[in-house]
Order: structure tokens, then C-alpha cells, then sequence
């Protein structure tokens, strides 16, 4: 086995943390910052002082000579906050990173957040994506899920990105969730596409330790959907998408042809990344490192000078890692890059472990790639990678 260039290469990418939200979603175990409804980064103490130390952190580290190609702002809520405070993020990283003139710079929304003059100032600030967090068109879910805007307000929002004439549009929804039916999916699916997103990311709700909805709900108990309506859901989404013209390309996401996101492609590609932000991870020279995930313990540990003590990834587990974020992708995993980086009998042993599966009708190797089938691979890629995992 080679040295593994593709986990040693400088990052081009960086995934910057922005904890604040104004409640709590049910479903939620990110590390994030209740604020209340009517705090944002124009009034807010707590957010300006979070912006303080997250630009410290990211001027600690060294200047790097490759500038970045993507970054994305996810949370939380990254649209509490005030232009100034975006612009002076995004200074921070090109003074250490440089950013590259076709960067993709991504930034999540919620509706109710914002108003024509904050998504102007985001676009003018350099984001050209906005991921916009709707998970349902239903008022009773929303109320379900703890969510803090209304069916009206997901419209009145999607009017403003439309108005500023962003380039790139993607829409969250989420399956799965308490007392939702096919009939509401079959609805949230067709508004999506009414709204004229360029991107569409379908979520199937994982109840999460800790969080409200694992405190109400046991996995497979009603008023949660069975697993055979789950299945029908994803089936669902998976035909209606594609019959409006978007592209399956990962398990979760569909895009129009241009329109993927570049910035998730470098982790189901395992490539290099920075990570910013409370609880935000990173892999850097083939090691991971996520930060504290409480603010208390993230403001000391910028304090302290930010240093990541971490170990690196060992080989089996890059291999690992390669072939379950690959495997998300509908084009797969490239069999040449398998044999180049982990040797020929590796290559023999996942095709040898995957054969029943490739019999199956749930795996596929053909133009060099070992994929999955869509949507049959998709929907049981946890067995096939569970294979994958206990005989690697």
C-alpha cells in the first residue's frame, strides 16, 4: 500500500460551526445554543462573543498556499447572524486560506430567520448555496417536531432566495416522523419541487439518544411510521424526484445534472477538511478530531491555543471509511483506486465478502466501479456495510 495521498493532501474544504438556534428541535443532538425567538447576531452578546473566538481559532492556524474551494456554514442556524458578522468569518478564512474565485460557499437557513436584507448581505458576503431547513409542509408536524416556523413562513422565505437570485437552492425534508403519513409525504415531496430548488436532501429520522423525541418514542412504536411505510417513503421519493428531473446521486440527495454539492462530496469522497466551531470535526492528514461540543469547554480549549492531539486513522479503518462513504454515492467506489491504495487482495476480499449481495441484486460492479443499486442497494447499504465491517 501507497502512502495514501488522498488523506494527507492540504484541505481545500472547511466546515464552519454556527451553534445558535431558537429552540431545540425534538429530533436535534447537535451541539448547539438555544437563544430564544427573538435574539440574532445583531443583538446578541452571546452570538458576537462566539464570533469572537471562532475566528481565533481559525487565525490560529498556519497561512496555507491552497485556497479553499468550498465552505459551508451549518449549524444550528447560521442565518441569525448579522452580515457583518458572516463577512468577518469569512475575512478570517481568506486571510489563512485564501478562497478560491469559484468556491462554492454554503450556508444554512431556516425560514423566519431572516429578511430580504440579511439574504442580500449573505449573497453579497460570498454565499452562493443556501441549504434551506423546510423537514415538512404540514403545520402539525412542524408542532411535532418542535420546529419554530410555519407552513406560510417556508413560502415567504423561498420567495426572498428567489428574489436575490441565488445560484444554488437545496431543500431539506425529513421521512419518518411521528404520525406522518404517505399521503403528507407524497404532499412535502411535490411542494419541494414547486419551490424550485436546484438540490433536494431527503432525511429518514433517527431517534437519537437524549433528545425529546428519544425521550417520547421507542424506534419502531407507533405514532413513528412502520419500517414498511419508511421504505415506501424513501421508494416514493426516489421515483417522484427522479421523474422531476432530479439525479440521484448519493443516498439521501438529489440534484438537478450541475447542481450537486461540492462540499459533501469531499467527505463520501474521504478527502482532507477543516472543521471551525464547537463540536465541528475535521480530518487533517489523515487524523480526525472533533472539538468540544459545550461552549464553556470550546472557549477554553481556543484559549489554550487549539491544539489537536489526536491519532491517525489506521490503514483498515481508511479503507473502511473509503467504502462506506463511497458506497453512498451512486456512481460507488473506483475498484482502481481500491487495488492502488490498499493492494489487489484487498480488492479480491470486499468482492469476495459482497458476492451474495451482488447475486442479490443490491450490488453492481461494472465500468471498473463497485456500486450500489438505486433504490434496493440504497435501502439495505446498513447490511451490506455491515458485512463489509465485520469481515474487513
Amino acid at each position: 500500500m501507497n502512502k495514501q495521498q488522498f488523506v494527507s493532501s492540504v484541505p481545500r474544504a472547511a466546515y464552519v460551526h454556527i451553534p445558535f438556534c431558537r429552540r431545540r428541535c425534538f429530533y436535534c443532538d447537535f451541539p448547539i445554543s438555544v437563544v430564544g425567538d427573538k435574539q440574532r447576531g445583531e443583538t446578541s452578546a452571546t452570538i458576537s462573543r462566539y464570533v469572537e473566538v471562532l475566528c481565533r481559532e481559525i487565525a490560529q492556524k498556519p497561512v496555507q498556499s491552497q485556497p479553499l474551494q468550498t465552505i459551508f456554514f451549518g449549524g444550528g442556524t447560521p442565518s441569525l447572524l448579522s452580515t457583518e458578522q458572516l463577512q468577518r468569518i469569512i475575512a478570517t478564512l481568506e486571510e489563512r486560506f485564501g478562497i478560491s474565485p469559484d468556491v462554492e460557499m454554503s450556508m444554512e437557513i431556516d425560514p423566519g430567520t431572516f429578511d430580504i436584507e440579511h439574504i442580500k448581505g449573505y449573497k453579497g458576503a460570498g454565499v452562493n448555496r443556501f441549504s434551506f431547513g423546510v423537514q415538512a409542509f404540514q403545520e402539525e408536524l412542524l408542532r411535532l417536531c418542535g420546529r419554530a416556523h410555519t407552513v406560510s413562513d417556508i413560502y415567504a422565505a423561498a420567495d426572498l432566495i428567489h428574489f436575490v437570485k441565488v445560484p444554488e437552492f437545496s431543500i431539506d425534508l425529513i421521512s419518518g416522523l411521528p404520525n406522518q403519513t404517505l399521503e403528507m409525504w407524497q404532499e412535502s415531496l411535490e411542494k419541494a419541487i414547486f419551490l424550485a430548488p436546484t438540490h433536494i436532501s431527503i432525511y429518514d429520522l433517527t431517534i437519537e439518544p437524549g433528545t425529546a423525541f428519544g425521550r417520547y418514542y421507542q424506534p419502531g412504536d407507533k405514532p413513528l411510521p412502520t419500517d414498511e411505510t419508511t421504505v415506501q417513503m424513501y421508494r416514493m421519493a426516489q421515483k417522484i424526484l427522479t421523474g422531476a428531473d432530479f439525479l440521484h446521486y448519493e443516498i439521501s440527495n438529489y440534484a438537478l445534472p450541475g447542481h450537486q454539492c461540492r462540499h459533501n462530496r469531499v467527505y463520501w469522497e474521504n478527502r482532507a477538511y477543516y472543521g471551525f466551531g464547537m463540536g465541528a470535526a475535521s480530518y487533517v492528514e489523515g487524523k480526525r478530531f472533533t472539538r468540544p461540543r459545550k461552549t464553556k469547554e470550546y472557549y477554553a480549549w481556543v484559549e489554550a491555543g487549539a491544539v489537536i492531539d489526536c491519532e491517525v486513522t489506521p490503514p483498515s479503518e481508511v479503507l473502511l471509511d473509503t467504502l462506506m462513504l463511497g458506497l453512498r454515492l451512486a456512481e460507488g467506489v473506483s475498484l482502481d483506486k481500491i487495488k492502488q491504495e490498499f493492494g489487489s487482495d484487498k480488492e479480491e476480499e470486499i468482492l469476495k465478502v459482497l458476492k451474495p449481495y451482488i447475486n442479490q441484486g443490491w450490488v453492481v460492479v461494472e465500468a471498473g466501479k463497485l456500486r450500489l443499486t438505486d433504490p434496493e442497494g440504497f435501502l439495505f447499504s446498513n447490511v451490506v456495510l455491515a458485512s463489509l465491517f465485520e469481515k474487513l
